[in-house]
């Protein structure tokens, strides 16, 4: 697998990094692929992965590193995420789920969790002792916040917990979850808090680790919720502010996918690139053709512009200016083309494509996936819409 430094269509010169954000790439990219990549196949056969890669993890400092020292962090920028997702991706390692535990999971306790909640589990979750999820989707409930069913009654100094929620990655391994749920049923999405909900508590239940048809080493769960007590203390910000909450960190989350799309495109050219080079066909290569430098002419200049569009917003977002808007550009535009790069690629491939074996193969399973997560294609097109019309 090629690596970033020697990619040979995508050598634009990223500012975005400093010598010490290198540094932290080397040291991620010789863990994934010495800890990773030989068991992953294995992870995705088995559908989960074991807790103890988490803690291998946290000892390189590759679990959320933007986490201020403090709180035992390194205190590092948000781009050592960005070269963390960034590696993952070029790699094809779909699970674990760092990405929902350090970018989704601890931003939220991180910027609204008491000071109390955030010494007790930001530097477990640093470490990987800790592993969080993020519990909002539910049956009846995707996009549309209003429609949660999910319920927390105040009783003194607790909230009262009853629902379901799916979908929900890292479920099985989850110690914490920030459930969405409704304190105020008759508010619709303004009636919605966040609580931290810890998953050793009484009422608690992990349901099946559900079949997907990609992210495979990805344990993605049902979880139950009867009668689970929560203290008031674990609650994130104010009472019914969820709902306000979530759209701030969503346009972080769209970007991260954002992040993660773009290498694989890179990345899926590179393999291309490579395999129809060496692969014979009527006297010569797959490479001769022109059909096939044509094709592969075109996503290389797409990839190439969605990847400036993806390291502004990077740069856009470090400087606390990335609008939702954006956001949903970004996810919208970047994951259309993942989705599209793969399914171009793997054509390359013919019966070969078609074989897990392959990287370009499970990377085409894998993608589908980003054009409904963080936000379906179509929410993105509505949030873009309105701006338009506003």
């Amino acid at each position: 697998m090629t690596s970033l430094s020697n990619r040979r269509d995508f050598a634009i010169d990223r500012c975005l990094f400093q010598p010490e954000h290198d540094q932290y790439r080397d040291a991620v990219r010789r863990f994934v692929a010495s800890e990773l990549t030989p068991h992953h196949a294995a992870w995705e056969a088995a559908g989960i992965v074991p807790r103890d890669i988490w803690l291998k993890a946290g000892e390189i400092g590759m679990l959320c590193p933007s986490v201020p020292e403090e709180y035992g962090g390194f205190g590092g920028d948000w781009l050592y995420d960005v070269v963390a997702i960034e590696e993952l991706a070029r790699a094809g390692i779909t699970g674990p789920g760092f990405m929902v535990h350090s970018e989704m999971v601890a931003p939220y306790i991180l910027a609204w969790g008491s000071e109390e909640l955030k010494r007790s589990w930001l530097p477990r979750m640093v470490t990987g002792e800790a592993i969080g999820a993020l519990g909002i989707t539910e049956p009846g409930a995707g996009s549309d916040a209003k429609e949660i069913r999910t319920r927390a009654v105040r009783d003194g100094d607790d909230y009262v917990i009853d629902g379901q929620k799916t979908y929900i990655s890292n479920g099985q391994l989850a110690d914490i979850v920030v459930l969405a749920c409704k304190t105020d049923p008759a508010a619709g999405a303004r009636g919605v808090s966040l609580i931290a909900v810890e998953t050793d508590s009484s009422g608690f239940e992990r349901g099946r680790n559900l079949d997907k048809i990609g992210l495979k080493a990805q344990d993605t769960s049902e979880l139950f919720f009867s009668g689970v007590r929560a203290p008031v203390a674990n609650r994130l910000g104010e009472e019914n502010r969820g709902f306000a909450m979530m759209m701030t960190k969503l346009a972080q989350e769209r970007l991260t996918q954002a992040v993660r799309s773009i290498c694989v495109c890179e990345a899926a050219i590179d393999w291309t690139v490579d395999y129809t080079r060496e692969r014979k066909a009527f006297g010569g290569t797959l490479g001769d053709f022109q059909n096939t430098q044509f094709v592969l002419a075109g996503l290389a200049a797409e990839t190439m512009a969605a990847r400036v569009f993806t390291d502004w917003c990077v740069e856009r977002f470090m400087a606390g200016a990335l609008t939702a808007v954006d956001a949903a550009k970004v996810k919208l535009v970047v994951t259309d083309l993942h989705c599209k790069v793969v399914d171009r690629c793997l054509q390359f491939f013919g019966g070969y494509g078609y074989m897990t074996d392959y990287p370009i193969a499970r990377a085409y399973i894998d993608a589908r996936i980003t054009r409904i997560a963080g936000g379906a294609a179509e929410v993105m097109k509505q949030i873009i819409g309105r701006d338009l019309y506003s």
